[in-house]
């Protein structure tokens, strides 16, 4: 198995055009220490990404190995304690739905209703940035979502980076929910309660965020 087979079938398709790049970048990490595991970089595009409806970009992987599982801001749920950006999304969640903050942080229950936790920069190597490594590929990522209507929810300024790929009306954007930043905007943003107007907008079923 590569990074390229690792995806969806439909995504291995949309992205036919990076098979080789991703061979580079899989070639660039062998021998190095990085997380997630090999077999979870690809993790966020295991979805169909037709039955993707919202988007959420986080920056790079938890430099914690027992944390990162290639998906943006989760990590499995025996963790203890929660770290503190994640903690900050149920504070916000609470808040804007009223929905009591989970002990865990498996996000799963999000991603099988449509929701794609990608982040900017699929893995963290400690010691070398890995944005610019990834970069090209997660803005293609993010035009081929804006291109099939998603909404996409950008929480601090890599994610922000991202916004010419989706209409305006699609957009929820805001401070990242780090303690560093999260009380620059990011509580009292609610982007829970507007991803699901934008999505009963455009016909679409509304995301439910409470934590199963």
């Amino acid at each position: 198995m590569t990074f390229f087979t690792d995806m969806h079938p439909k995504w291995q398709v949309l992205l036919k055009e990076f098979e080789s790049d991703l061979v580079t970048i899989e070639n660039f990490h062998t021998g190095k220490e990085f997380y997630p595991d090999r077999t979870l970089v690809m993790r966020a595009l295991f979805t169909d990404p037709e039955e993707v409806s919202v988007v959420l970009f986080g920056q790079d992987p938890y430099p914690n190995p027992s944390h990162a599982i290639g998906l943006s801001f989760a990590v499995p749920r025996e963790i203890r304690p929660l770290p503190a950006s994640l903690r900050n999304i149920y504070k916000e969640m609470e808040s804007d739905l009223d929905i009591d903050p989970a002990s865990h942080g498996d996000l799963t229950t999000w991603v099988s209703q449509g929701v794609c936790l990608v982040n900017r920069s699929l893995t963290h190597l400690p010691g070398t940035p890995t944005n610019t490594i990834w970069m090209n590929f997660t803005n293609e990522i993010a035009r081929i979502l804006g291109n099939l209507g998603c909404v996409a929810i950008l929480w601090g300024k890599e994610a922000q980076s991202l916004s010419e790929y989706f209409p305006p009306s699609s957009i929820i954007s805001s401070a990242h929910p780090s303690p560093l930043s999260a009380y620059r905007g990011f509580f009292g943003s609610r982007p829970f309660s507007k991803a699901n107007e934008i999505l009963l907008a455009q016909n679409k079923t509304p995301i439910d965020w409470k934590i199963k």
